[in-house]
């Protein structure tokens, strides 16, 4: 293994480890919630390029003009 690598396996093990993805911080805050508004989501740091993306991934639904809520995922579902 590189020095390099070794640096930043210790610099993410030092972090707390691996951040959660924009995706993943976008969902959280929209269950949280329950709804969210496109200006939530921007201050959150979440560009808003990803929420189409998101829209048509089924991560978000859209409700509205510039808001947004979680997808209810049935676990059940094969």
């Amino acid at each position: 293994m590189r020095k390099r690598d070794r640096d930043r396996a210790e610099a993410l093990r030092l972090a707390g480890g691996p951040q959660p993805s924009l995706r993943d911080r976008a969902v959280a805050l929209a269950r949280k919630d329950g709804e969210v508004r496109t200006f939530d989501l921007t201050n959150a740091g979440i560009p808003r390029c990803y929420l189409s993306r998101m829209c048509k991934e089924g991560l978000l639904v859209k409700i509205g003009y510039g808001r947004y809520r979680a997808a209810v995922v049935d676990a059940a579902w094969p």
